[in-house]
């Protein structure tokens, strides 16, 4: 009877994780919707110069600020990070992670540099509020018995805990025997929101000095 070598077991995979700072949506939003309606203004009410003046605005204002507002995201899966900053799309494999630091910005470090993850903001003021917390939580009695007597791990600030559960995958893809990926950095320039925005720039200088 011919023995059946036992079945290699798949590994878990984990949904990915999407990182944005809600600040920045919510104040790109606001910040498009004043653009659009004080362009609005301008084109309905101004003379040709005023029109011209306002539609080159808008193609140097609008893609700026969802760069920098909108666009941003980080994606976290178990075989790659991907970056969405501003003008650029970094997609890294974890193997060509080496670490990850946040500081006064959050930053990847990669076997060709480092990049700022935009999509993941240091507040200090945040930061400051968590370590209050937990120096009250350490200084307080805890009952031994009943619903406070295990209280969990201490606060974290929104981009600390970000970092920890980045590293967490990091570590887990690290330990994956399929995960040892060297690949380099893909980059790719986010010509669709800088085109616009350099067009804007040239016909707005060309108005003003007209």
């Amino acid at each position: 009877m011919t023995s059946q070598e036992p079945a290699t077991p798949t590994p878990q995979r984990y949904a990915e994780r999407t990182y944005r700072s809600p600040a920045a949506l919510v104040g790109g939003i606001l910040l498009l919707l004043l653009g659009l309606w004080l362009a609005g203004d301008a084109l309905l009410r101004g003379d040709t110069h005023t029109r011209l003046t306002a539609v080159c605005a808008l193609l140097l204002g609008v893609p700026l600020v969802i760069a920098y507002t909108l666009r941003p995201l980080v994606r976290a899966g178990d075989d790659r990070l991907t970056v969405r900053n501003p003008f650029r799309t970094i997609t890294l494999p974890w193997g060509a992670v080496e670490g990850l630091r946040a500081s006064f910005s959050t930053e990847v470090f990669t076997t060709t540099g480092k990049c700022q993850l935009w999509a993941i903001p240091v507040s200090l003021r945040q930061r400051k509020k968590a370590g209050r917390q937990a120096m009250r939580g350490a200084d307080a009695p805890r009952p031994r018995f009943g619903p406070n007597a295990d209280a969990g791990p201490p606060p974290r600030a929104a981009a600390d805990q970000a970092l920890d559960e980045l590293r967490d995958l990091k570590e887990r893809a690290d330990r994956r025997a399929d995960a040892q990926n060297t690949a380099e950095p893909v980059v790719r320039w986010a010509y669709e929101v800088i085109a616009p925005a350099v067009l804007g720039a040239i016909g707005l200088a060309v108005m003003i000095a007209v």
